[in-house]
């Protein structure tokens, strides 16, 4: 269904609707329109906890109030959905509005996510696909899915910067900007700058750098070990003028947060961890213009 008159009155983005070719551009158009706000998380490498990191703070969001989506853009590994105990789950099309409803977690009634995994008949199936699939598939994921009226909606990226990272930053204009996922570890932060150079070349501003596993919190004495180094986020984030949301710790209540399917900032809210992730929310809130809104 493309543009349509009656529907569009007083749409402030009609203009656009009416000169686009293709009708999943109007509902693309359509849909960004009711979002405030669109992150994205992104890595330069795996294996720094990006998704842990996605959802986290997109829960921390909803817990306050904010209406979230969460819209798991790593086609070839999605984890969202283990992450928020919804393995096994679909998408809802809805016959009477012909639209495809996002998937609501139980007791969070503010997120709204989507999922290749929510697609696929068996966990195990790979998605053998080249870009130009990819870019068609998220951007049926913006447009086709009926996530209504949001304050924030939270892209979770595949590390690197390919295919779907090019297709978001096409995709969702504007975009409020990259938050940028690295451990300390000298590795990282060079692919780290890679990151940023990318937002870069897309136009797309940099929010800020999370230093995840930072440091080791010992579960039994609870002191804290530099396993992977400390700091290195915040100095490349002081080195290249982008700002520093803070640094998470490793804590096993992490781990088993992710695999029992519940958040930390949910099921431990006290932990050194859950705490971090608020005080990362608060400097989004303050540069997104949010301030504290959201009463939780």
């Amino acid at each position: 269904m493309g543009y349509d008159e009656k529907k569009c009155e007083g749409c402030p983005h009609k203009s656009a609707c009416q000169t686009a070719q293709d009708p999943m551009d109007v509902k693309l158009t359509c849909n960004l329109s009711k979002i405030k706000h669109k992150i994205g998380v992104l890595s330069g490498k795996g294996g720094v906890g990006k998704t842990t990191v996605a959802t986290n703070i997109a829960t921390e969001l909803a817990k306050r109030g904010f209406k979230v989506g969460l819209l798991d853009a790593d086609l070839h590994g999605p984890n969202v959905a283990k992450m928020l105990g919804a393995e096994g789950q679909r998408l809802f099309a809805d016959p009477e509005s012909q639209t495809i409803k996002p998937f609501i977690p139980l007791g969070m009634p503010n997120l709204r996510v989507v999922s290749m995994a929510f697609l696929l008949e068996n966990p195990d199936q790979p998605v053998v696909w080249r870009g130009p699939l990819k870019h068609q598939a998220i951007k049926q994921f913006l447009a086709e899915i009926d996530w209504g009226e949001l304050d924030f909606l939270i892209v979770d990226l595949p590390p690197g910067t390919g295919d779907e990272a090019l297709s978001v930053g096409q995709l969702i204009k504007p975009m409020d900007g990259f938050i940028i996922v690295t451990t300390p570890q000298e590795v990282s932060l060079l692919d780290t700058r890679k990151s940023i150079s990318f937002a870069k070349m897309m136009n797309v501003p940099v929010i800020g750098i999370v230093e995840n596993m930072s440091g080791l919190i010992c579960p039994h004495c609870g002191k804290e070990i530099e396993l992977f180094k400390k700091g290195g986020g915040e100095k490349a984030a002081e080195e290249l003028g982008i700002p520093f949301l803070g640094r998470v710790p490793v804590e096993p209540t992490v781990v088993e947060a992710g695999d029992k399917g519940v958040p930390v900032v949910v099921s431990h809210p006290e932990s050194r961890s859950a705490k971090a992730f608020s005080q990362i929310v608060d400097k989004v809130l303050e540069v997104t213009g949010e301030g504290s809104k959201g009463d939780g």
